[in-house]
């Protein structure tokens, strides 16, 4: 086998194919070269992520969600973002550039990439690391993401987009659960318009509240069920497709960097968390 694309040690193995952590008997591939996703995750041999184009999960940062025509201000300046969902600026720009591996362990691995990469234009210097951890016994995923100012003070915003596969092959279609205190009301341009509703019965591709921290199941009837989990206070489910659903913890609402900025400066970085639990049924 060629050195030249792989190299393995006794603690994990990164190849062309990506970074693989495994414990127990479940297994999972992280693609730092195609914006740090996660492309895969089997449980038990089941793959619970979407594959194809739209696959696996990936880090939503500098922004999560949609930017409104893509442009944010930080202080008197703004800046113009590239509309990639027009007429807006959506998911954030970590997804685009290759990441740097930092660290890699049998069930561990870390990653950066630095905001002023030129693949993903940013206007402020900084560095983004995820730490994707597999807990020993196989039984749990922690996603950790960091957004740190190397110069001046930024608005910023990280999270998780899964792509859920909504049946994993066998038995029902998935179904989730959770109980926010509230759904941002959205309008037509599909951003926040500011008024907080009731939970709304689904399909949704909708923000919700949840300042106690995020909690979702995801009930595979007869097979699996898994909880995601954040401190963060936000999370976006969205179902109203066929394939798959997604749920997607993130520090702040989409469009956020305008309604609801949070800076991060050299001594106050953003840190955000997940984490994915699961059991068979």
């Amino acid at each position: 086998m060629s050195t030249e694309n792989t190299t393995q040690s006794a603690a994990g193995t990164r190849g062309a194919d990506g970074v693989r952590l495994a414990a127990r008997d479940t297994e999972l591939t992280v693609h730092p070269e195609n914006g740090c996703r996660i492309g895969s995750l089997r449980v038990g041999g089941t793959e619970l992520l979407r594959q194809g184009d739209k696959y696996g999960c990936f880090p939503m940062v500098p922004w999560c969600g949609r930017i409104e025509n893509g442009q944010f201000r930080n202080g008197a300046e703004r800046h113009q973002m590239p509309v990639n969902s027009p007429p807006h600026a959506i998911h954030g720009t970590g997804r685009d550039v290759r990441w740097r591996t930092v660290r890699t362990g049998g069930t561990a691995a870390a990653f950066t990439y630095e905001l002023t990469d030129p693949a993903a234009p940013w206007p402020y210097p900084g560095t983004v690391t995820q730490v994707v951890e597999l807990a020993e016994d196989g039984g749990s995923l922690t996603l950790t993401m960091g957004v740190e100012a190397t110069g001046d003070s930024f608005p910023a915003q990280a999270g998780w987009h899964p792509w859920f596969l909504r049946n994993l092959g066998t038995g029902g279609d998935v179904r989730v659960d959770f109980a926010a205190e509230w759904q941002e009301d959205r309008g037509p341009d599909h951003l926040p318009t500011g008024r907080r509703i009731p939970q709304r019965p689904g399909p949704w591709d909708d923000c919700f509240g949840m300042p106690r921290g995020v909690e979702v199941t995801l009930t595979w009837p007869g097979r699996l069920e898994l909880t995601v989990s954040s401190r963060a206070e936000w999370v976006v489910v969205y179902d109203e497709q066929e394939a798959a659903v997604c749920v997607e913890p993130q520090s702040g609402p989409p469009n956020g960097l305008n309604t609801a900025p949070r800076l991060v400066t050299p001594i106050d970085p953003l840190e955000i968390s997940t984490t994915w639990a699961w059991r068979a049924l």
